[in-house]
Protein backbone atom coordinates (compact mmCIF):
# COMPACT_ATOMS: atom_id res chain seq x y z
CA UNK A 1 0.00 0.00 0.00
CA UNK A 2 2.86 2.36 0.77
CA UNK A 3 4.11 2.26 -2.83
CA UNK A 4 0.60 2.68 -4.19
CA UNK A 5 0.01 5.71 -1.98
CA UNK A 6 3.25 7.37 -3.07
CA UNK A 7 2.47 6.76 -6.75
CA UNK A 8 -0.97 8.31 -6.26
CA UNK A 9 0.52 11.36 -4.60
CA UNK A 10 3.14 11.79 -7.33
CA UNK A 11 0.43 11.66 -10.00
CA UNK A 12 -1.48 14.43 -8.21
CA UNK A 13 1.36 16.86 -7.57
CA UNK A 14 0.00 19.39 -10.06
CA UNK A 15 -3.42 19.18 -8.39
CA UNK A 16 -1.83 20.10 -5.06
CA UNK A 17 -0.17 23.08 -6.68
CA UNK A 18 -3.42 24.13 -8.34
CA UNK A 19 -5.30 23.96 -5.02
CA UNK A 20 -2.56 25.87 -3.25
CA UNK A 21 -2.62 28.64 -5.85
CA UNK A 22 -6.41 28.95 -5.68
CA UNK A 23 -6.26 29.29 -1.90
CA UNK A 24 -3.36 31.73 -2.17
CA UNK A 25 -5.42 33.94 -4.47
CA UNK A 26 -8.40 33.83 -2.13
CA UNK A 27 -7.09 34.21 1.44
CA UNK A 28 -9.33 34.88 4.41
CA UNK A 29 -8.47 36.11 7.89
CA UNK A 30 -8.80 34.06 11.07
CA UNK A 31 -12.40 33.42 12.15
CA UNK A 32 -13.59 34.79 8.78
CA UNK A 33 -12.66 31.80 6.57
CA UNK A 34 -16.22 31.06 5.44
CA UNK A 35 -15.47 30.61 1.72
CA UNK A 36 -12.29 28.64 2.41
CA UNK A 37 -14.20 26.29 4.70
CA UNK A 38 -16.87 25.84 2.03
CA UNK A 39 -14.17 25.05 -0.55
CA UNK A 40 -12.74 22.37 1.77
CA UNK A 41 -16.18 20.88 2.51
CA UNK A 42 -17.03 20.79 -1.20
CA UNK A 43 -13.83 18.84 -1.87
CA UNK A 44 -15.19 15.94 0.22
CA UNK A 45 -18.66 15.88 -1.33
CA UNK A 46 -19.55 12.42 -2.63
CA UNK A 47 -16.66 10.76 -0.82
CA UNK A 48 -17.24 7.92 1.63
CA UNK A 49 -16.35 9.85 4.78
CA UNK A 50 -18.03 11.64 7.65
CA UNK A 51 -17.59 15.43 7.47
CA UNK A 52 -18.24 17.63 10.51
CA UNK A 53 -18.36 21.36 9.84
CA UNK A 54 -18.22 24.44 12.09
CA UNK A 55 -16.28 22.51 14.70
CA UNK A 56 -15.00 24.56 17.60
CA UNK A 57 -15.26 28.34 17.75
CA UNK A 58 -15.28 28.91 14.00
CA UNK A 59 -15.12 27.12 10.68
CA UNK A 60 -13.18 24.03 11.75
CA UNK A 61 -13.76 20.85 9.75
CA UNK A 62 -13.07 17.28 10.87
CA UNK A 63 -13.22 14.49 8.28
CA UNK A 64 -13.29 10.92 9.61
CA UNK A 65 -11.79 8.17 7.47
CA UNK A 66 -12.75 4.80 8.93
CA UNK A 67 -10.39 2.05 7.86
CA UNK A 68 -11.49 -1.40 6.79
CA UNK A 69 -10.10 -2.94 9.97
CA UNK A 70 -10.26 -1.90 13.65
CA UNK A 71 -7.23 -0.31 15.22
CA UNK A 72 -5.74 2.88 16.59
CA UNK A 73 -7.03 6.34 15.73
CA UNK A 74 -4.87 9.27 14.67
CA UNK A 75 -5.37 12.84 13.57
CA UNK A 76 -3.67 14.76 10.76
CA UNK A 77 -3.95 18.53 11.08
CA UNK A 78 -3.57 21.45 8.68
CA UNK A 79 -4.58 25.08 9.25
CA UNK A 80 -6.22 27.30 6.62
CA UNK A 81 -6.35 30.94 7.78
CA UNK A 82 -4.34 33.83 6.31
CA UNK A 83 -2.74 37.01 7.69
CA UNK A 84 -3.54 40.76 7.54
CA UNK A 85 -0.56 41.49 5.28
CA UNK A 86 -0.33 43.34 1.96
CA UNK A 87 1.32 40.85 -0.41
CA UNK A 88 4.51 41.99 -2.16
CA UNK A 89 5.36 38.90 -4.19
CA UNK A 90 5.39 38.84 -8.00
CA UNK A 91 3.59 35.52 -8.42
CA UNK A 92 0.76 35.37 -11.00
CA UNK A 93 -1.60 33.96 -8.33
CA UNK A 94 -1.14 36.93 -6.00
CA UNK A 95 -3.84 37.58 -3.38
CA UNK A 96 -7.06 39.06 -4.76
CA UNK A 97 -8.07 40.24 -1.28
CA UNK A 98 -6.19 43.46 -0.63
CA UNK A 99 -4.46 43.45 2.74
CA UNK A 100 -4.87 39.70 3.25
CA UNK A 101 -2.16 37.17 2.37
CA UNK A 102 -1.26 33.54 2.86
CA UNK A 103 2.13 34.55 4.23
CA UNK A 104 2.60 31.55 6.52
CA UNK A 105 2.07 28.60 4.19
CA UNK A 106 -1.38 27.56 5.38
CA UNK A 107 -2.53 27.45 1.76
CA UNK A 108 0.12 24.80 1.12
CA UNK A 109 -0.76 22.92 4.31
CA UNK A 110 -4.38 22.66 3.22
CA UNK A 111 -3.55 21.72 -0.37
CA UNK A 112 -1.27 18.82 0.49
CA UNK A 113 -3.65 17.45 3.14
CA UNK A 114 -6.71 17.57 0.88
CA UNK A 115 -4.99 15.42 -1.74
CA UNK A 116 -3.40 13.09 0.81
CA UNK A 117 -6.77 12.64 2.52
CA UNK A 118 -8.44 11.79 -0.78
CA UNK A 119 -5.79 9.16 -1.52
CA UNK A 120 -6.22 7.66 1.96
CA UNK A 121 -9.98 7.56 1.45
CA UNK A 122 -9.48 5.50 -1.70
CA UNK A 123 -7.17 3.11 0.17
CA UNK A 124 -9.07 3.02 3.45
CA UNK A 125 -10.09 -0.65 3.13
CA UNK A 126 -6.49 -1.56 3.92
CA UNK A 127 -6.09 0.81 6.90
CA UNK A 128 -6.31 -0.94 10.29
CA UNK A 129 -7.71 2.00 12.20
CA UNK A 130 -9.21 5.46 11.81
CA UNK A 131 -7.75 8.73 10.54
CA UNK A 132 -9.33 12.08 11.36
CA UNK A 133 -8.37 14.90 9.01
CA UNK A 134 -8.40 18.14 10.99
CA UNK A 135 -8.82 21.24 8.83
CA UNK A 136 -8.32 23.92 11.44
CA UNK A 137 -9.38 27.52 11.30
CA UNK A 138 -7.81 30.53 13.03
CA UNK A 139 -4.32 29.39 13.95
CA UNK A 140 -2.97 32.93 13.72
CA UNK A 141 -5.24 34.76 16.19
CA UNK A 142 -5.68 33.76 19.85
CA UNK A 143 -7.59 32.00 21.27
CA UNK A 144 -7.06 30.13 17.99
CA UNK A 145 -9.00 27.18 16.66
CA UNK A 146 -7.11 24.20 18.07
CA UNK A 147 -8.19 24.60 21.70
CA UNK A 148 -11.86 24.87 20.79
CA UNK A 149 -11.74 21.87 18.46
CA UNK A 150 -10.29 19.82 21.29
CA UNK A 151 -12.93 21.14 23.70
CA UNK A 152 -15.69 20.14 21.24
CA UNK A 153 -14.90 16.50 22.03
CA UNK A 154 -14.71 15.32 18.40
CA UNK A 155 -11.11 14.23 18.88
CA UNK A 156 -11.48 12.53 22.26
CA UNK A 157 -11.03 9.05 20.81
CA UNK A 158 -7.66 9.77 19.15
CA UNK A 159 -4.39 8.19 20.21
CA UNK A 160 -1.95 10.55 18.48
CA UNK A 161 -1.93 13.64 16.22
CA UNK A 162 0.58 14.66 13.55
CA UNK A 163 1.14 17.91 11.73
CA UNK A 164 3.70 19.76 9.63
CA UNK A 165 4.72 23.33 8.94
CA UNK A 166 6.40 24.66 5.81
CA UNK A 167 9.43 26.74 6.77
CA UNK A 168 12.15 28.26 4.51
CA UNK A 169 14.92 26.71 6.58
CA UNK A 170 16.42 24.62 3.76
CA UNK A 171 15.71 23.52 0.21
CA UNK A 172 12.66 21.49 -0.75
CA UNK A 173 13.28 17.82 -0.04
CA UNK A 174 14.64 18.39 3.46
CA UNK A 175 12.43 17.33 6.35
CA UNK A 176 13.25 18.41 9.89
CA UNK A 177 12.22 17.26 13.34
CA UNK A 178 12.83 18.18 16.96
CA UNK A 179 11.89 16.25 20.11
CA UNK A 180 10.71 17.88 23.33
CA UNK A 181 9.87 21.58 23.50
CA UNK A 182 9.96 22.66 19.86
CA UNK A 183 8.00 25.92 19.44
CA UNK A 184 7.73 28.81 21.88
CA UNK A 185 4.64 29.51 23.92
CA UNK A 186 3.40 33.07 23.93
CA UNK A 187 1.50 35.56 26.06
CA UNK A 188 0.07 39.02 25.45
CA UNK A 189 0.28 41.91 27.86
CA UNK A 190 -1.25 45.36 27.89
CA UNK A 191 -0.35 47.89 30.57
CA UNK A 192 -2.08 51.20 31.17
CA UNK A 193 -0.10 53.55 33.39
CA UNK A 194 -2.23 56.32 34.88
CA UNK A 195 -0.40 59.36 36.21
CA UNK A 196 -1.45 63.01 36.40
CA UNK A 197 -1.08 65.40 33.48
CA UNK A 198 0.39 68.87 33.65
CA UNK A 199 2.53 71.54 32.04
CA UNK A 200 6.09 70.73 31.07
CA UNK A 201 7.33 73.70 33.05
CA UNK A 202 5.90 72.39 36.29
CA UNK A 203 6.68 68.68 36.66
CA UNK A 204 6.30 68.92 40.43
CA UNK A 205 2.57 69.54 39.98
CA UNK A 206 2.11 66.50 37.73
CA UNK A 207 3.02 62.82 37.69
CA UNK A 208 4.59 61.83 34.39
CA UNK A 209 3.15 58.55 33.04
CA UNK A 210 5.77 58.43 30.26
CA UNK A 211 8.63 58.32 32.77
CA UNK A 212 6.95 55.48 34.67
CA UNK A 213 6.15 53.61 31.47
CA UNK A 214 9.67 54.02 30.13
CA UNK A 215 11.06 52.64 33.38
CA UNK A 216 8.86 49.58 32.99
CA UNK A 217 10.14 48.97 29.42
CA UNK A 218 13.72 48.89 30.71
CA UNK A 219 12.99 47.00 33.91
CA UNK A 220 11.05 44.29 32.08
CA UNK A 221 14.22 43.24 30.27
CA UNK A 222 15.84 42.40 33.62
CA UNK A 223 13.31 39.58 33.94
CA UNK A 224 15.06 37.85 31.05
CA UNK A 225 18.60 38.73 32.10
CA UNK A 226 18.27 38.36 35.87
CA UNK A 227 15.29 36.15 36.69
CA UNK A 228 15.76 33.32 34.18
CA UNK A 229 18.44 30.68 34.18
CA UNK A 230 21.01 31.17 31.40
CA UNK A 231 19.77 27.83 30.05
CA UNK A 232 16.15 29.00 29.77
CA UNK A 233 14.65 30.81 26.79
CA UNK A 234 12.44 33.85 27.14
CA UNK A 235 11.70 37.05 25.23
CA UNK A 236 9.79 40.17 26.25
CA UNK A 237 9.04 42.58 23.41
CA UNK A 238 7.27 45.87 24.08
CA UNK A 239 5.98 46.45 20.58
CA UNK A 240 3.70 49.41 21.25
CA UNK A 241 4.16 52.47 23.49
CA UNK A 242 1.28 54.89 23.06
CA UNK A 243 2.77 58.05 24.51
CA UNK A 244 2.07 60.56 21.73
CA UNK A 245 1.10 63.99 22.95
CA UNK A 246 2.29 67.60 22.86
CA UNK A 247 5.97 68.41 23.39
CA UNK A 248 5.38 70.65 26.45
CA UNK A 249 2.57 68.69 28.10
CA UNK A 250 3.18 65.97 30.68
CA UNK A 251 1.16 62.92 29.72
CA UNK A 252 -1.72 61.89 31.92
CA UNK A 253 -1.51 58.21 30.91
CA UNK A 254 0.22 55.84 28.51
CA UNK A 255 -0.54 52.38 27.20
CA UNK A 256 2.02 49.70 26.41
CA UNK A 257 1.51 46.40 24.62
CA UNK A 258 3.92 43.51 24.68
CA UNK A 259 4.60 40.06 23.26
CA UNK A 260 6.09 37.44 25.56
CA UNK A 261 7.67 34.16 24.45
CA UNK A 262 8.97 31.20 26.41
CA UNK A 263 10.02 27.62 25.74
CA UNK A 264 8.82 25.83 28.89
CA UNK A 265 5.84 26.04 31.21
CA UNK A 266 8.23 26.82 34.08
CA UNK A 267 9.61 29.85 32.24
CA UNK A 268 6.07 30.92 31.41
CA UNK A 269 5.19 30.99 35.12
CA UNK A 270 8.35 32.87 36.07
CA UNK A 271 7.88 35.62 33.50
CA UNK A 272 4.22 36.15 34.38
CA UNK A 273 5.00 36.35 38.10
CA UNK A 274 7.83 38.83 37.55
CA UNK A 275 5.86 41.08 35.19
CA UNK A 276 3.10 41.38 37.79
CA UNK A 277 5.68 42.07 40.49
CA UNK A 278 7.23 44.87 38.42
CA UNK A 279 3.83 46.45 37.86
CA UNK A 280 3.21 46.55 41.61
CA UNK A 281 6.62 48.08 42.12
CA UNK A 282 5.91 50.68 39.43
CA UNK A 283 2.85 51.87 41.31
CA UNK A 284 4.81 52.15 44.56
CA UNK A 285 7.92 53.78 43.08
CA UNK A 286 6.21 56.36 40.84
CA UNK A 287 2.88 56.85 42.61
CA UNK A 288 0.91 55.86 39.51
CA UNK A 289 -1.90 53.40 39.14
CA UNK A 290 -1.62 50.54 36.68
CA UNK A 291 -4.09 48.35 34.85
CA UNK A 292 -2.48 45.16 33.56
CA UNK A 293 -4.01 42.73 31.07
CA UNK A 294 -1.96 39.56 30.86
CA UNK A 295 -3.25 36.75 28.63
CA UNK A 296 -1.55 33.41 28.06
CA UNK A 297 -2.22 32.64 24.41
CA UNK A 298 -0.54 29.44 23.18
CA UNK A 299 1.47 27.04 25.34
CA UNK A 300 4.93 25.82 24.30
CA UNK A 301 4.69 23.04 21.73
CA UNK A 302 6.02 19.79 23.14
CA UNK A 303 6.83 16.99 20.72
CA UNK A 304 6.57 13.62 22.42
CA UNK A 305 10.13 12.22 22.26
CA UNK A 306 9.07 8.61 21.62
CA UNK A 307 6.63 9.57 18.90
CA UNK A 308 9.13 11.97 17.33
CA UNK A 309 11.76 9.23 17.23
CA UNK A 310 9.29 6.99 15.43
CA UNK A 311 8.42 9.71 12.92
CA UNK A 312 12.10 10.37 12.23
CA UNK A 313 12.65 6.64 11.72
CA UNK A 314 9.71 6.32 9.30
CA UNK A 315 11.08 9.20 7.22
CA UNK A 316 14.72 8.14 7.30
CA UNK A 317 13.73 4.69 6.06
CA UNK A 318 11.51 6.03 3.30
CA UNK A 319 14.21 5.84 0.61
CA UNK A 320 12.24 8.28 -1.53
CA UNK A 321 13.67 10.44 -4.31
CA UNK A 322 11.63 13.45 -3.18
CA UNK A 323 12.65 13.24 0.49
CA UNK A 324 16.33 13.98 0.09
CA UNK A 325 17.36 14.46 3.71
CA UNK A 326 15.83 14.01 7.15
CA UNK A 327 17.61 15.80 9.95
CA UNK A 328 17.19 17.24 13.40
CA UNK A 329 16.64 20.98 13.60
CA UNK A 330 16.78 23.22 16.67
CA UNK A 331 13.65 24.43 18.42
CA UNK A 332 11.85 27.27 16.63
CA UNK A 333 11.11 30.70 18.14
CA UNK A 334 7.56 31.20 16.72
CA UNK A 335 4.42 29.91 18.42
CA UNK A 336 1.85 27.44 17.11
CA UNK A 337 -1.54 26.44 18.48
CA UNK A 338 -0.83 22.84 17.48
CA UNK A 339 0.63 22.95 20.99
CA UNK A 340 -2.88 22.39 22.36
CA UNK A 341 -3.15 19.06 20.52
CA UNK A 342 0.29 18.10 21.79
CA UNK A 343 -0.80 18.85 25.37
CA UNK A 344 -3.64 16.32 25.10
CA UNK A 345 -2.15 13.63 22.84
CA UNK A 346 1.39 12.32 22.31
CA UNK A 347 2.10 14.18 19.09
CA UNK A 348 4.74 15.13 16.56
CA UNK A 349 4.82 18.41 14.64
CA UNK A 350 7.64 18.47 12.13
CA UNK A 351 9.11 20.76 9.48
CA UNK A 352 8.99 20.72 5.68
CA UNK A 353 11.72 22.89 4.14
CA UNK A 354 10.54 25.11 1.29
CA UNK A 355 13.20 27.70 0.37
CA UNK A 356 12.56 28.80 -3.24
CA UNK A 357 15.08 27.56 -5.79
CA UNK A 358 18.05 29.85 -6.31
CA UNK A 359 17.35 31.86 -3.15
CA UNK A 360 20.05 32.07 -0.48
CA UNK A 361 18.31 34.46 1.92
CA UNK A 362 14.60 33.61 1.83
CA UNK A 363 11.89 35.76 3.36
CA UNK A 364 10.58 33.99 6.45
CA UNK A 365 6.95 33.22 7.24
CA UNK A 366 4.79 36.33 7.87
CA UNK A 367 6.84 38.50 5.52
CA UNK A 368 4.99 40.29 2.65
CA UNK A 369 7.39 38.61 0.19
CA UNK A 370 7.16 35.12 1.70
CA UNK A 371 7.13 32.45 -0.99
CA UNK A 372 7.76 28.72 -1.25
CA UNK A 373 9.18 26.13 -3.59
CA UNK A 374 6.01 24.29 -4.57
CA UNK A 375 7.97 21.02 -4.76
CA UNK A 376 7.54 21.10 -0.96
CA UNK A 377 3.86 20.25 -1.37
CA UNK A 378 4.62 16.75 -2.63
CA UNK A 379 7.33 16.38 0.02
CA UNK A 380 4.79 17.27 2.72
CA UNK A 381 2.19 14.86 1.37
CA UNK A 382 4.70 12.03 1.07
CA UNK A 383 6.26 12.69 4.48
CA UNK A 384 2.92 12.56 6.27
CA UNK A 385 1.94 9.59 4.09
CA UNK A 386 5.04 7.70 5.22
CA UNK A 387 4.18 8.50 8.83
CA UNK A 388 0.67 7.10 8.34
CA UNK A 389 2.01 3.96 6.68
CA UNK A 390 4.69 3.48 9.32
CA UNK A 391 2.24 4.05 12.15
CA UNK A 392 -0.24 1.48 10.85
CA UNK A 393 2.53 -0.87 9.62
CA UNK A 394 1.39 -0.65 6.02
CA UNK A 395 4.14 -1.90 3.68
Amino acid sequence: MRNILMEMLESRKEEMIEIRRYLHENPELSFKEKKTAQYISDFYKGKDVEVQSNVGNGYGIVVTIKGGKPGKKIGLRADFDALPIVEETDVPFKSKNEGVMHACGHDAHTAYLLVLADCLIQLKADIPGTIKIIHQHAEEVPPGGAKSIIESGVLDDLDNIFGIHLLPIDSAGVVGYHAGYSFNGRAYMKLKVQGRGGHGSSPHLANDAIVAGAHFVTAAQTIISRRLSPFDIGVITIGSFDGKGTFNVIKDSVELEGDIRYMTVETKATIEKEVKRLVKGLEEEFGVTCELTYTNDYPPLYNDPEMTEKVAGFLKNANDKDIKEVKEFPAMPPSEDFAYYAEKFPSCFFYIACTPKGVTKPYFNHHPKFDIDEDALLVAAKAVGYVVCGYFKLD
